[in-house]
């Protein structure tokens, strides 16, 4: 029997990297699959190779009206909405604070918190009326500590940090879970291009080398983490933060030299 047979999972940012994997373990493990997205053409696309047991959304996650269908063609299309995954994300171009426009700082704002924070307030109800569920907020490493140029992207998943704790109080007694990933670099376009207005990628200055698992992060390294938390066996998990980033935070692993 696989971990999440007769369970449906949302995933948002479901064509991105990071989600689409995400989507596909999900997937291979039994469960009915709610792609949501802005891109139709990919998100229907996946659908379709999934077969019947996925279906994509379009789901801007700014908008609470949007939350609402979507949750409700979970619930639709599959019978009940069990586990949220609140995937989506976006980076700002970096830039000091002083260089930073209004307009920038609240489209990150917008999308990576706020969008988190209707997700929580829209499924909740649903997964109540599934009897119980889970919901994991994708944040990052930049939730742990500062990052320069980054003021946007840094305070927004710093906010999801509290965000996840509070709904975790809140949703407990409706055996709904609520936690945290923290990924560090992980080997998806979000790294690998530029942000929107940017001119170089993450990727282009950053190496792994010195850390204590000296790789980038794969999609599946995350995969397995979400996996973990949503299934039976983290039953007794809820308002904690997981990172995930091969020792990044750790500082770098000094080597001595070996005769």
């Amino acid at each position: 029997m696989n971990r999440f047979d007769n369970q449906t999972v949302l995933v948002t940012g479901g064509t991105g990297g990071q989600g689409s994997s995400h989507v596909r373990a999900f997937h291979a493990e039994g469960a009915n699959v709610v792609i949501g997205g802005t891109n139709a053409e990919r998100g229907t696309a996946l659908a379709d190779k999934l077969g019947s047991r996925a279906h994509f959304a379009r789901l801007d996650v700014t908008d609470e009206s949007s939350w609402s269908a979507a949750a409700s063609a979970a619930e639709r299309t599959f019978g009940a909405l069990n586990v949220l995954v609140n995937n989506a994300g976006v980076q700002n171009p970096p830039a000091p604070i002083e260089s930073t426009d209004e307009a920038t700082w609240s489209r990150i704002l917008d999308i990576n918190l706020t969008g988190t924070f209707l997700g929580i307030k829209v499924a909740a109800p649903a997964l109540r009326r599934a009897n119980g569920g889970v919901i994991v907020n994708i944040a990052s490493t930049m939730a742990l500590g500062g990052t320069a140029h980054y003021a946007p992207y840094v305070a927004s998943k710093w906010a999801l940090r509290g965000l996840t704790r509070t709904a975790a109080l809140e949703l407990g007694r409706d055996r709904i879970r609520v936690n945290a990933i923290h990924p560090g670099v992980i080997a998806t376009p979000f790294i690998h291009e530029p942000a929107a207005g940017a001119t170089a990628a993450i990727a282009d200055f950053y190496s792994p080398e010195p850390f204590a698992i000296p790789r980038l992060g794969e999609p599946t390294d995350v995969t397995a983490l979400l996996l973990f938390l949503t299934s039976s066996d983290a039953s007794f998990i809820t308002g904690s933060e997981h990172v995930i980033d091969g020792g990044l935070l750790l500082g770098p692993a000094l080597q001595t030299e070996t005769a």
